[in-house]
């Protein structure tokens, strides 16, 4: 079968079977715990997870992934295809069909427009999106009538279902967010707040950092749906409370990352209140190494810019002895048990673009020693400390606020510090982390910090979107308001040459093949990126909630419009 058939053919439409709903909003009130707070309900202005699945409660995109993997129309009509003139033969360009009568929430129609409209928002020149790269290689969009949209691509795109899929790429309405293109983007709080959409909610009331109210959006295109007429989506705390909030004190029904170590799993879940919900995606706890210099002392604006490049981790050699140094295995059993599997790939899935990368497994702290002798970093004044050219190999290490990953940074720290590395830990509160706020000095995205910890994954099961997100063009920096999703700075020619090629590549295992190459340039051939964990989706779901299917290829939420009350 040629990749056409096998790839574009196979993206059928893909529907849930329906709920047993009375009507809508018959089950009252569903509350929902996502410690990491809330800070902006759209994707485009953050690239934190939290922020884009509660969005997704309001804002759809095109089309959707299922728990499969398998792509399903949302807002479109069905899925483009080759075999039914959507994707043209050419594969430079696909045209989507927009379902007939949808409108927005506010009782507005849904037209091409806005489809239209959003691409522009995303990529305007004086501008940061957060999402960018989904709408990398886009040459133009028309839109011949109210429900067409006809994406033309600079050249062949064997997968052409990049923009405008998954929770990460919704459509926004062009007459909320017009007056909010490029710099105004993020000064729009009315709009990023409570976003007109077409999902199954909207907005009520919004306390950001705190907590989000929806209701039944009066306007949803199924009229049994949603069973709730009330989410309450709270934050803050940490990931024990979110879970103890649904497995022991019952107050909750769901509750989102529930990244707890192993004895707490197995003590909650003997209460008998609920359940914990596993399932293995692309989701990899990493090291970012930063390649610029976050140091305090330089003028503000040009703090981690490609400006100044680090002293210290610029050094291959360095890079590599950190890896090194590191014991999966023992991360796993300490953080995670069946949750998680050491991994030394940025892509550890599907299986057709996961490379075998398995060097970094064997911890080597003897390794990383004389390779950081053999570098010129020695003790050379005997306090423990390597140093070299006057610069001692001293790191700031940050993360986010959460027993786990507090215990990860210890045992880091300890391995490190026997080859001879200072560091000093910093956590910091995970809503600020992944808030996206470019006034705030302690973004993932503006990386005040040598080194920096989180997990990451992608929509759907082809990683080209995420390996393009390493551009040269998408490094954060204050002229697109530190929205730039290549958080490591890191800039290779044969890199970017590597992801245009994997854009016009044909055939599944010819694209897995690239994707494996890239997933090395940024692991073990230059450590750029160090992989830790595979870890599983894992959230806390109560016993009397029904409905609710983890999905590990789009967001949690993906499916909230069939969420039931059990009876």
């Amino acid at each position: 079968m040629n990749f056409r058939t096998a790839l574009l053919g196979a993206a059928a439409a893909f529907v849930l079977a329906p709920a047993a709903h009375a009507e809508r909003g018959a089950d009252g009130e569903v509350k929902v715990f996502y410690y990491q707070a809330v800070s902006t309900l759209n994707a485009y202005l953050s690239s934190g997870t939290k922020d884009v699945e509660a969005g997704s409660l309001v804002l759809e995109p095109l089309a959707g992934f299922d728990q499969d993997g398998q792509m399903f129309p949302r807002l479109a009509a069905e899925i483009p295809t080759v075999e039914n003139g959507g994707v043209s033969a050419d594969l430079t360009s696909i045209t989507w069909k927009l379902k007939e009568g949808l409108v927005w929430s506010d009782g507005t129609p849904v037209t091409s427009a806005d489809v239209k409209f959003t691409w522009e928002y995303c990529t305007h020149p004086e501008g940061g999106c957060a999402q960018g790269a989904k709408y990398e290689g886009i040459k133009s969009i028309d839109t011949p009538d109210d429900l067409t949209v006809v994406i033309t691509f600079e050249g062949p795109k064997p997968y052409p279902y990049q923009p405008f899929t998954g929770g990460t790429a919704p459509i926004l309405q062009k007459a909320q967010f017009e007056a909010c293109l490029g710099a105004a983007a993020a000064s729009c709080v009315e709009q990023n707040s409570k976003p007109v959409g077409t999902g199954p909610f909207i907005v009520t009331d919004f306390k950001v950092n705190d907590v989000v109210t929806f209701e039944a959006n009066p306007n949803y295109r199924d009229p049994a749906k949603p069973a709730f007429a009330k989410v309450t989506l709270k934050g803050g705390g940490d990931a024990l409370a979110a879970a103890s909030a649904v497995m022991e004190t019952g107050e909750f029904d769901y509750a989102w990352n529930t990244q707890i170590n192993p004895e707490q799993q197995a003590q909650m879940e003997a209460g008998g209140k609920g359940s914990f919900v596993n399932a293995f995606g692309t989701l990899v706890e990493r090291i970012e190494i930063n390649m610029t210099n976050p140091d305090p002392a330089l003028p503000e604006g040009e703090r981690s810019t490609v400006k100044h490049p680090h002293p210290i981790l610029t050094d291959a050699n360095v890079r590599k002895a950190l890896s090194m140094a590191i014991d999966r295995q023992t991360l796993v059993d300490v953080g995670y048990g069946g949750a998680g599997r050491p991994t030394c790939n940025l892509v550890p899935a599907p299986a057709f673009q996961a490379s075998d990368n398995t060097g970094c497994l064997t911890q080597d702290i003897e390794g990383a020693k004389a390779l950081l002798e053999g570098a010129g970093w020695t003790d050379s004044d005997g306090d423990g400390i390597r140093d070299k050219d006057g610069k001692k190999l001293s790191l700031v290490y940050q993360t986010t606020v959460n027993p786990v990953r507090q215990d990860f940074q210890a045992l880091i720290k300890g391995w490190w510090n026997e080859i001879g590395v200072e560091v000093e830990l910093k956590a910091i509160d995970p809503s600020v982390f992944f808030g996206g706020d470019a006034a705030s000095p302690d973004t993932f995205q503006k990386f005040y910090a040598d080194v920096e910890m989180y997990a990451n994954n992608f929509d759907g099961t082809d990683a080209e979107p995420y390996m393009s997100q390493y551009l040269c063009d998408k490094i954060p920096g204050p002229e697109n308001q530190w929205q730039g999703e290549n958080i490591n700075r890191f800039c290779d020619p044969a890199y970017d040459a590597m992801v245009k090629e994997l854009s016009t590549t044909s055939g599944i295992d010819a694209r897995g093949a690239l994707v494996m190459k890239l997933n090395d340039m940024l692991t073990k051939d230059s450590n750029i990126v160090i992989p830790l964990v595979d870890r599983g989706r894992f959230s806390a779901k109560s016993n009397t909630l029904d409905g609710f299917v983890m999905n590990s290829w789009d967001t949690e939420l993906w499916n909230a419009q069939d969420w039931t009350r059990a009876k």
